[in-house]
């Protein structure tokens, strides 16, 4: 099969791709069109049936796996696919580990990289805390392992919660030495806590979609439950360090616009705001420009940062 990220404007293709989602639309001139996210290991695309009832064009659903023939084209400096068959997958046709977007990265080497940083911290229940959510809750462990960070905005692959969460800890790691005022133990532990309400926010893939208690909740407000949750097991635990605690997981997003129930109050929770930022921002960067191909002129306007966006000139 020929993998999504190595798609070209001009070319045909054809293969067997995972239907992310179908949705039916309607032109300008009231004619009905079909919507599609297509998906591979190396990503998504997007996809238009013109004439959903021509020849050639079978019945599917969203999260099936397709055989399809189309015609590789741009919009907006996005591939966009015209699909011009398509037919439903047998089973036996594929292999499923070929359609989940994965990190580049080695899934266990970040694991372990986190639990080092476990290890960092000195605070005899903010460890226990730690130990008691990233080693002795093996469930957890393993659905964090294989979850994504978004549905689709940033680090949407197999891995990507992790990769994001070592990544905001690393950046904290930094501040903490830049910065000696931080409480390094509750800095640590909030980076590594913040994001943990995604593994209940979004469904396992190949959906990947979000669940009634994401719709309803949020990965903030679960994250803070989990936290108080394990909490409140932990002998001795500090009610004013439970409550920092909590306050820079529910204050990461920076802004109430944003999601956030509470803007940063402490300077720890304001170090990982800025990091959790960063690390988010850097990565939709970088995922639009991979979506680009070899597109070397500007792409643009792209509604998460408003901007027309281009490569920078080598």
């Amino acid at each position: 099969m020929k993998y999504i990220e190595t798609f070209r404007e001009g070319e045909r293709i054809s293969g067997i791709y995972l239907c992310k989602s179908r949705q039916t639309a309607l032109t300008k001139a009231g004619k009905t069109y079909e919507n599609v996210v297509l998906q591979d290991k190396t990503g998504m695309a997007d996809a238009k049936i013109w004439d959903p009832n021509s020849r050639g064009i079978e019945d599917f659903n969203g999260l099936d796996y397709v055989d399809i023939v189309a015609d590789v084209t741009s919009f907006q400096g996005q591939i966009q696919l015209n699909v011009k068959r398509v037919r439903r997958a047998q089973e036996g046709e594929y292999d499923p580990s070929d359609f989940l977007p994965v990190s580049d990265r080695d899934v266990e080497v970040m694991y372990q990289e986190l639990l080092g940083f476990v290890d960092r911290v000195e605070n005899p229940h903010l460890g226990k805390l730690l130990k008691s959510i990233f080693v002795e809750d093996t469930e957890f462990v393993k659905a964090f392992k294989f979850s994504s960070a978004a549905k689709s905005v940033h680090h949407g692959f197999v891995g990507g919660l992790l990769e994001h969460t070592l990544s905001v800890t690393r950046m904290c790691e930094y501040y903490i030495h830049a910065y000696p005022m931080l409480h390094a133990d509750l800095l640590y532990t909030a980076a590594m806590c913040h994001d943990i309400g995604k593994v209940y926010e979004l469904s396992p893939f190949p959906a990947n979609d979000y669940t009634d208690a994401g719709q309803l909740l949020g990965h903030i407000m679960i994250g803070v439950e989990m936290v108080g949750d394990k909490i409140r097991k932990i002998p001795g635990f500090s009610v004013t360090l439970a409550n920092e605690l909590k306050h820079c997981i529910l204050s990461h997003h920076g802004e109430l616009e944003y999601g956030s129930p509470k803007k940063p109050a402490l300077l720890e929770a304001v170090a990982l705001n800025f990091a959790d930022n960063t690390d988010a921002h850097m990565q939709m960067m970088i995922e639009a420009l991979k979506a680009a191909g070899d597109n070397q002129g500007w792409l643009g306007y792209n509604r998460l940062f408003e901007s027309n966006i281009r490569r920078t000139g080598r």
